[in-house]
């Protein structure tokens, strides 16, 4: 039997799928229904869940944010130091972008794993280009 691909998720889509306030909280919401039918294995990267945690604290409050981390499913991958050192890498090609630190970092993890697709609503995710990001 073969194995179902891996999905990246980035911060900006775990957000948009609780904030049902988010413009895009609909597609996130189809995106996720449709990776959980296909089996596909969610995957993001302990900077993310940082990251996304901390989004949501402060814009939705403690309890969503516990919860969140309570009910995560998507499998967290360690970001290495060998990651972090291709992120600053990532971040000093790329003068025209303005890629934090964890996105360069979620790419890359990606590039690592060779990971060619992401569910990512942040814009960083298609001007580096590398992946097919779902929206």
């Amino acid at each position: 039997m073969k194995v179902p691909a891996q999905l990246f998720v980035d911060s900006s889509a775990f957000y948009a799928l609780i904030d049902r306030s988010d413009g895009n909280h609909r597609r996130a919401y189809v995106l996720f229904r449709t990776a959980a039918r296909q089996r596909r294995q969610l995957v993001t990267t302990n900077f993310v869940v940082a990251e996304a945690h901390a989004l949501i604290l402060s814009r939705l409050g403690r309890a969503l944010a516990a919860r969140w981390l309570l009910t995560l499913t998507a499998g967290v991958i360690r970001v290495t130091e060998e990651d972090e050192s291709r992120a600053r890498a990532i971040i000093m090609t790329y003068h025209d972008k303005d890629f934090s630190y964890c996105d360069a970092a979620s790419f890359a993890v990606m590039e690592r794993l060779r990971l060619s697709r992401a569910i990512a609503f942040d814009i960083h995710f298609w001007q580096y280009a590398r992946f097919e990001i779902l929206r």
